[in-house]
């Protein structure tokens, strides 16, 4: 399947694709890496957190930011 395909999908198709996929992917049994930026953004953000320097917003408030 191409990006063409999928653009012609509608949108129930295409999260009918996804979740099939998704149960393809985890019915395997094998374990995903994460990306090294997963960890390096973790550190970061612990690493504000410990300093008093971590902001938290409401999902309303960052939509608001944008």
């Amino acid at each position: 399947m191409d990006r063409k395909a999928v653009r012609k999908m509608t949108q129930q198709e295409r999260l009918q694709a996804m979740e099939a996929l998704w149960d393809a992917l985890t019915q395997e049994g094998t374990e995903l890496d994460s990306p090294l930026w997963h960890q390096e953004a973790l550190v970061s953000r612990s690493a504000k957190l410990q300093e008093g320097k971590a902001r938290f917003v409401s999902l309303n408030e960052l939509k608001a930011e944008k």
